[in-house]
């Protein structure tokens, strides 16, 4: 049994009185697709991002797929993401026949905006910003940027780790054209499975998503154009409408973690570096993520010691077998550095301050013995 657990769902878990109520009336109802349990879930949303439109979606793949479809991107056009993210997000660029093309980033994780503005050509038609590990990039700044050039560029924010947090009194998911999330049970918000959520100020990207996410129907008799079934199923929208509950109150705690981790950590360097932490933004702390020196007896050590962690991720997306050739060419020498170096420790809500500098310990302890 791990002393300091990574995995905390069980935990999460231990009262479902109000979901088991709650799908007892939904059961009873007979409400089971699409209906007014979705309806809530979209207008709690809207509210909580102060945001005009949101379609609730069966998980934030389909969702970057479906605003990357509103906005009509196909072959040929290109969309510009960081390299770190995870595979979701260049395989939705992949799913509408667009091509992917990698930017490096930054030290806390987040996309290059002077990478991205490298890398802008006549076919660059999206730039995917996301909020890895629940950091905010600098969208404001990108947004500037693109603004100066003589060619349209909309931004999709990947803010399926955003969801709680917050960058210069806004939302993730606000900034751009459109914003979308992820309540799969490692996000900020837990479905019990998979379920995701588009947002976005603009109606007619809205009122197309909407038709699209339902077989591109009218009504039950009419349809304007083929679209697929992308629906979120009612059964999860009760459990994230109660996780939504708890949200604002689990951020603060991991704040309030991270904040005593960090304390802990920060004279460990050159063993240990963090992240510089930026007093614009609200981490969700999805990750918590530190560079270290001799990661894999690190990791060793940990496990014997009953610290659970993990690596997110080892291998940067343009190194993957899936990119293409040439992409293995790029020179993305911040991710891959992250990459060989990066390590990702507990810090959820769970966790206790004993449990923390247990951890912290057995890291200083390492170094230590092992200088």
């Amino acid at each position: 049994m791990n002393i300091v657990p990574y995995n905390y769902l069980e935990e999460e878990f231990k009262n479902t009185k109000n979901i088991f109520n709650e799908w007892k009336k939904l059961i009873k109802s007979t409400d089971y697709t699409l209906g007014k349990y979705i309806k809530k879930i979209e207008n709690k949303l809207c509210s909580y991002l102060g945001i005009n439109y949101c379609i609730a979606v069966n998980n934030g793949t389909d969702g970057l797929i479906l605003g990357l479809k509103s906005l009509d991107i196909k072959k040929n056009d290109e969309v510009i993401l960081p390299t770190n993210t995870f595979y979701a997000t260049a395989g939705s660029v992949v799913a509408v026949g667009a091509k992917p093309v990698f930017a490096d980033v930054t030290e806390d994780y987040q996309i290059e905006v002077n990478d991205v503005l490298k890398k802008i050509n006549k076919n660059t038609k999206v730039i995917i910003p996301v909020y890895w590990g629940g950091g905010s990039p600098k969208i404001d700044i990108l947004k500037k940027k693109i603004k100066k050039l003589n060619q349209k560029i909309y931004i999709i924010e990947d803010a399926c780790m955003g969801l709680g947090g917050g960058y210069k009194n806004k939302r993730p998911g606000t900034f751009g054209d459109i914003g979308v999330f992820s309540f799969h049970p490692l996000k900020t918000v837990n479905a019990i499975g998979d379920g995701g959520a588009l947002v976005t100020n603009n109606y007619k990207i809205y009122k197309w998503c909407l038709k699209y996410r339902n077989h591109g129907m009218i009504n039950r008799d009419k349809i304007d154009f083929w679209g697929v079934n992308l629906r979120m199923q009612p059964l999860q929208s009760v459990v994230i409408l109660e996780g939504l509950k708890k949200l604002d109150e689990n951020i603060k705690k991991r704040n309030k973690n991270a904040k005593l981790l960090d304390s802990l950590l920060t004279n460990l360097e050159p063993y240990v570096k963090l992240p510089k932490r930026s007093k614009h933004e609200l981490n969700t702390f999805c990750l918590y993520m530190v560079l270290v020196k001799k990661r894999k007896r690190l990791i060793d050590y940990l496990k014997k010691k009953g610290v659970e962690v993990k690596i997110h991720y080892p291998i940067p997306l343009h190194l993957q077998k899936a990119a293409k050739t040439k992409n293995k060419l790029l020179n993305l020498p911040n991710a891959e550095f992250q990459a060989k170096n990066l390590l990702t420790l507990p810090i959820h809500q769970y966790l206790t301050n004993k449990e923390i500098i247990y951890m912290a310990n057995c890291i200083k302890n390492f170094y230590f013995k092992d200088a």
